[in-house]
């Protein structure tokens, strides 16, 4: 017998939007509206997802994987050009790195045989590796940002000596790959010790033993650690050089960066 949430007991959830409320309405966070609305919005969002799901399960493979990938690939895209949009070619960046992630990932689940070509596991699990690979790209870009910032004088100090972008830039470079890795790093650490996994917890809801819903995520586990670790480097290897200008100087202002992107 499959698990099942009937429709009545979804409304109790209600309960799970009530308690930060009360803690937003209690301590003054100012964020009522913004917990309404963002657990309306995920909660159509997801029905809306599902029912498109259901329409592309029924597709054949070469349509219904490549259509959907696609659409999630742009929309992270989006979302992660937002984290420095004001830097140039941003957005082409991620779009490329997150193609390139997502085509190499597929490409080994597909080649070792860990997934078959049929959307059912193709989307499902490239929604969690373009998912992670965003979140990635975009806190890579964030903290390069503020570490650009916070060490405008010591880069200026090295590049006055003689220093070239990419050696200027190093320490920065390595600060923001770690601040990148560490959560996943801490995650791989205490996986089915702290917690169950998601895909583990619904392979075994769905009625999958034990052992073969481990197997499941560690693919997916291992497939989202090096996927982050990828996109990490990618975007800061590709996006690190718009913050000097043709003649190696260091631009200072996001005004300069976003005057170099035209």
């Amino acid at each position: 017998m499959e698990p099942e949430v009937s429709n009545q007991s979804l409304l109790f959830l209600i309960v799970f939007v009530l308690v930060p409320l009360t803690l937003s309405y209690y301590y003054q966070l100012g964020m009522n509206k913004d917990i309404v609305w963002s657990a309306i919005r995920g909660t159509v969002q997801l029905f809306v997802v599902g029912y498109i799901l259901t329409f592309l399960f029924d597709l054949n493979p070469f349509i219904g994987i490549p259509l959907m990938v696609s659409i999630m690939i742009v929309i992270a895209t989006l979302h992660a050009r937002n984290k420095g949009k004001e830097l140039p070619n941003v957005f082409a960046v991620i779009l490329l790195g997150l193609i390139t992630v997502e085509g190499s990932v597929l490409a080994l689940w597909l080649a070792f045989d860990m997934i078959e070509f049929r959307p059912s596991e193709v989307i499902p699990m490239s929604g969690m590796i373009i998912g992670n690979s965003m979140v990635a790209m975009g806190l890579a870009l964030e903290r390069m940002k503020s570490e650009f910032t916070e060490n405008s004088g010591r880069l200026m100090a090295a590049l006055s000596l003689g220093a070239k972008p990419n050696q200027a830039s190093h320490l920065i470079i390595t600060k923001t790959l770690n601040a990148a890795l560490i959560p996943n790093v801490d995650r791989l650490k205490t996986i089915g010790l702290v917690q169950l996994p998601g895909m583990m917890t619904g392979l075994i809801l769905g009625g999958v033993e034990p052992v073969m819903a481990i197997k499941y995520q560690l693919v997916i586990s291992l497939s989202i650690f090096s996927s982050v670790s990828l996109s990490a480097m990618f975007i800061t290897m590709a996006m690190y050089r718009y913050f000097f200008n043709k003649n190696d100087q260091l631009l200072e202002s996001e005004e300069e960066l976003r005057t170099q992107s035209k």
